[in-house]
């Protein structure tokens, strides 16, 4: 991954400029690469001296409750004292950091679109990024917005701007956005990124206990439930989906977040090639699409959908029942599968 010089110094400018108001910006259903490059970024920003606020549309989940600084972080959907618009609306900048357009805060949406003179900064790895942004840093070869944001600060002051609670934050974007180094970009930059912040002192084994061994009874039935209940298999095997429904969920008193990692499990059967997960909200589906190989999910989002992300990692949205999405989903892997793109 290479930076652009000219954005490099054009992003020094900006900063440049004192004791500057600024909002950071993340995407709904925020996860550890939002979370942790959000407040990776602001603990830079703080330390220049400008005003800071994170902000994300609706709560985060809880099993990154313990991440540094995630206190500060104003959830829109919650805020009842409405510290997120006046933010907002004062910002002289607004850094919208792991997501390719404004319509992905959702609830958050109209409140960004009445500033109409902040500078917009976009720091994100997703396809197809709007326009509308004074400056972009759209790298889809970055693993996650978290590297990115590493490759930022040490192209602007060096890694010994680094400090481990950055490192810590910096971290859990690296390690969840990758599947725990699994996939998805690994390039030895990555690594030599993570060497870089073990020497800060981060301990791995304790970021990767707090993330993937921090969930309730709950969510651990859930999962049993969804494995042995609801998941199917088509397609010759080569396809897997799940789908819970609100009924279900709260019989195991589910949370955000609870439902993270499903939609990849199917993908540990050897034969699958792609894997879904739906999941019924009150007024929507959400849907998450998984692949491996050459299996373009990103191009199925986009044309089934209305969604998009990466190749092998994209999501969309529905909004009929449950049975129809299901039955549309099953028509389009035949579609998809009769135009070659199953292999």
């Amino acid at each position: 991954m290479e930076l652009s010089k000219v954005h490099i110094e054009r992003l020094r400018e900006l900063l440049a400029r004192p004791a500057q108001r600024i909002v950071i910006l993340s995407h709904t259903n925020p996860d550890g690469d939002a979370v942790g490059s959000s407040l990776a970024w602001a603990e830079v920003l703080r330390g220049m001296g400008h005003t800071v606020t994170c902000i994300v549309p609706n709560k985060y989940p809880y099993f990154l409750d313990w991440m540094p600084g995630i206190e500060e972080v104003v959830v829109f959907k919650t805020d009842t004292e409405g510290r997120a618009a006046r933010a907002v609306a004062e910002a002289d900048i607004l850094f919208c950091l792991d997501f390719n357009a404004v319509s992905r805060l959702e609830i958050l949406s109209e409140t960004i679109q009445a500033n109409t003179t902040a500078v917009r900064v976009l720091i994100d790895h997703h396809l197809s990024p709007d326009e509308g942004f004074d400056l972009i840093f759209s790298h889809p070869d970055s693993s996650s917005t978290c590297f990115l944001v590493y490759c930022l600060i040490e192209a602007l002051f060096g890694t010994q701007a680094i400090t481990r609670r950055m490192g810590e934050l910096l971290y859990v974007g690296m390690m969840t956005d990758t599947g725990n180094f699994a996939f998805s970009f690994l390039t030895p930059e990555l690594f030599r990124a993570v060497a870089v912040l073990v020497e800060k002192g981060i301990s791995i084994p304790d970021i990767h206990n707090s993330v993937y061994n921090a969930y309730t009874e709950g969510r651990a039935r859930l999962f049993g439930y969804a494995i042995n209940r609801k998941m199917e298999l088509i397609q010759d095997g080569t396809v897997a989906y799940m789908s819970l429904l609100e009924s279900e969920m709260r019989r195991f008193q589910f949370q955000q977040g609870d439902s993270e990692g499903f939609v990849n499990y199917a993908l540990t059967i050897k034969k699958v090639k792609m894997s879904a997960m739906f999941l019924a909200h009150r007024k929507f589906i959400r849907i998450s699409l998984r692949s491996r190989g050459n299996v373009d999910v990103n191009l199925f989002a986009r044309k089934y959908f209305n969604g998009g992300g990466h190749k092998n990692a994209a999501g969309g949205k529905s909004f009929v029942s449950m049975r129809e999405t299901i039955d549309h989903y099953v028509r389009s892997v035949a579609e998809f599968a009769a135009e070659g793109h199953l292999g």
